[in-house]
C-alpha cells in the first residue's frame, strides 16, 4: 500500500484468543493500526490450534494475527498485569475476549486512562460462556441446513458468528474512537456472540418468518424464495442462482428450454418471471434444465453462461482453490517464520487503487522488548530484570 494507511497512529492492545477478537484486531492492523497482541507466557489456548503446518506451527494462529506485534507477559502476576495496564494507558484502546483479571477490567483501566476505548467480546449478554458452535446450535440454522428429510442437525463448517463478531468488534471500536475524537469521552463497549447471531437471524427474516408463518423447512441446495440449485455436469457440479426476471430469461435462452418452460407456465398457471413461481415449481424446472447441464462439462457450461447474466459457479474443494491462488490479486507471497513461504490474503478492503499485501504474523513474544522499550520507555536493565523475574519472555 502506498501513502499513509487510514489507521496510522492508532495503537490497540489486544488480549485475545481463537477467531473473533484476533480477526477484529487483524482487520485494524491491515488498515494501519499498531496492534499489540498480549499473550500469557507460552501462548494462549489457540497457540497450537489446527490446522498445522508441516513444522507443527499453527496456520490458524498465523493466519489471524498477520501484521500485529506480539508481547508475552505473566498475566497471573501483579507486575505483569501492571505492564499491560501501562500499555493500555499509553495506547488508549483495548480489544479483548480474555477472562477479566484484576487490574485489567474496563473500569480499573479507565481510572488510569479516562478516555479509554475498551471493546470486550462476551459469549452471552449476561457474561455467560458461548462459542460459535454452541450459539449456532441455539439459533436454528443447523435444523434448516441439509437435505429434506434429514432428521439430525447439520452444522455449518464456517464459523460465521465468529467472523461476524470480529468485524462487529472492529466497527464498534472505530465508532467509539470517532465518538472520542468528537467528545473526548471513552467507551466500555461489549459485544455478545449470541447477540450477533440473534441479530443476524432476525435481520435476515428467519425469526419473523417463524413467528408470523412457520419455521423454514430444509431445502438441501435449493435457494429459498427463488430458483437456485446445484446441477450435475458431465465432469463435476455447478451451482446456479436466479434472482431476477432477467436472470431467468437468460438461463432459458442459454439452455434452449424456452418452449418447455412456457408449456409448464400454461400447465401450472404460473409466471416464471416471478420469483415466487420459480420457487414453487423449482423441482419441475430443475427436471427440465438438468439434462442440459448433465450433457456438458463444467467448462462448456461456463463458456455458455459467461455470456449471460446468470449467476453460477463450479464447485471446487480447497485444494483446487489453493492451486489457482497465483491468479488471485488478493493473495501475496508471504514468508511466515516457522511456517515457510506460501500465498496468503491481504485485506479485502481496497482503498482506491491501493492494495494492502499480507504482512507476516509475529512469532510469539517477538516484540516484547521492543514494545516495553518504545511504548513504556523501560530501560534495558529494567527489561532484563523483568525477564529474570519471569514476568516477561
Amino acid at each position: 500500500m502506498t501513502g499513509t494507511p487510514p489507521l496510522d497512529g492508532m495503537r490497540v492492545v489486544e488480549l485475545s484468543s481463537f477467531v473473533a477478537t484476533p480477526l477484529g484486531g487483524m482487520t485494524l492492523a491491515q488498515l494501519g493500526a499498531d496492534v499489540i497482541r498480549v499473550d500469557q507466557i507460552g501462548g494462549g489456548p489457540d497457540i497450537d490450534r489446527w490446522p498445522l503446518a508441516p513444522s507443527g506451527r499453527s496456520l490458524y494462529w498465523a493466519g489471524l494475527n498477520k501484521g500485529k506485534r506480539s508481547v508475552t507477559v505473566d498475566l497471573r502476576s501483579r507486575e505483569g498485569r501492571e505492564l499491560v495496564a501501562g500499555l493500555v494507558a499509553e495506547s488508549g484502546v483495548v480489544l479483548t475476549n480474555a477472562p477479566p483479571r484484576q487490574g485489567l477490567t474496563c473500569e480499573e483501566l479507565k481510572a488510569v486512562r479516562p478516555d479509554l476505548v475498551h471493546v470486550r467480546l462476551q459469549g452471552t449478554r449476561d457474561g455467560g460462556n458461548a462459542v460459535d458452535y454452541t450459539v449456532n446450535a441455539a439459533m436454528g440454522f443447523p435444523l434448516v441446513t441439509g437435505p429434506p428429510g434429514q432428521e439430525t442437525p447439520v452444522n455449518h463448517a464456517l464459523p460465521a458468528w465468529d467472523v461476524a463478531c470480529g468485524l462487529y468488534m472492529a466497527v464498534g471500536l472505530l465508532a467509539a474512537e470517532r465518538h472520542r475524537l468528537r467528545t473526548g469521552e471513552g467507551q466500555c463497549l461489549r459485544v455478545a456472540l449470541y447477540d450477533v447471531a440473534l441479530a443476524t437471524a432476525g435481520n435476515l427474516g428467519h425469526l419473523a418468518e417463524a413467528q408470523l408463518t412457520r419455521a423454514r423447512p430444509r431445502l438441501g441446495n435449493h435457494l429459498f424464495g427463488d430458483f437456485g440449485r446445484d446441477f450435475a455436469t458431465a465432469d463435476g457440479r455447478v451451482m446456479v442462482a436466479v434472482l431476477t426476471a432477467r436472470h431467468w430469461r437468460d438461463l432459458v435462452e442459454a439452455t434452449g428450454v424456452g418452449e418447455v418452460a412456457a408449456a409448464l407456465e400454461r400447465a401450472f398457471g404460473a409466471d416464471f418471471r416471478e420469483a415466487g413461481d420459480r420457487y414453487a415449481y423449482r423441482d419441475a424446472l430443475g427436471g427440465v434444465l438438468g439434462p442440459w447441464f448433465s450433457s456438458r462439462t463444467c467448462d462448456q457450461v461456463g463458456e455458455t453462461l459467461a455470456k449471460t447474466s446468470v449467476l453460477w459457479s463450479r464447485y471446487r474443494d480447497f485444494a483446487e482453490v489453493a492451486a489457482a491462488l497465483h491468479d488471485e490479486p488478493l493473495m501475496g507471497r508471504l514468508d511466515q517464520p516457522g511456517i515457510g513461504v506460501h500465498l496468503a490474503p491481504g485485506s479485502p478492503l481496497r482503498l482506491g487503487d491501493a492494495s494492502m499485501p499480507p504482512v507476516p504474523a509475529p512469532t510469539l513474544g517477538e516484540h516484547t522488548d521492543e514494545v516495553l522499550r518504545d511504548v513504556l520507555s523501560l530501560s534495558a536493565d529494567r527489561i532484563a530484570a523483568l525477564r529474570d523475574a519471569g514476568t516477561i519472555r
